[in-house]
């Protein structure tokens, strides 16, 4: 039987103590989609959003989300973040946006929640700034790819 960390003897859920563990170093990779109309795609990459550059807002709202992410998940620690990127790639053609997230840090814990959470922010922020002209836009396939450090050692995504 599986022995899930986060439930304590009475099968109510806990913070786990990590404070045996060795700081080591730790970094995740995390990516996740927004699909859109082409239209609403082309009018983000000519700035012509009213609210603003898209992709920088929504970068911004990325590493802020991977650095409160500890107060939107109830479980997550506190944690040092000592990098955080997000970078974008855009498919033009069928009106999408791919988003990916690295985050690093040097500590007792992981930091898998935080790229997801940065993700997760980053493609709400575009779906923000363009709902008045794209209600339809959706977010999809948001997922960890990588991640590295700690007891669990080294994961990459083969699917």
């Amino acid at each position: 039987m599986i022995e899930l960390s986060h439930i304590n003897k009475e099968g109510r859920a806990r913070m786990v103590d990590v404070s045996i563990k060795d700081d080591t170093h730790r970094e995740a990779v995390a990516s996740g989609s927004i699909f859109m109309k082409p239209e609403t795609l082309a009018i983000i990459k000519e700035g012509k959003i009213k609210k603003g550059d898209v992709l920088s807002v929504a970068q911004v709202a990325g590493i802020m989300g991977a650095k409160k992410t500890s107060e939107l998940i109830p479980m997550c620690h506190n944690i040092f973040l000592s990098g955080s990127d997000i970078s974008f790639s855009l498919n033009e053609k069928i009106g999408a946006i791919y988003i990916e997230a690295k985050i690093k840090c040097v500590g007792k814990t992981g930091v898998e929640m935080e790229a997801l959470t940065a993700v997760t922010i980053a493609a709400l922020t575009i779906y923000d700034m363009c709902k008045a002209i794209d209600k339809d836009m959706y977010i999809t396939d948001i997922k960890l790819l990588e991640k590295s450090g700690g007891k669990s050692g080294h994961y990459k995504r083969t699917s």
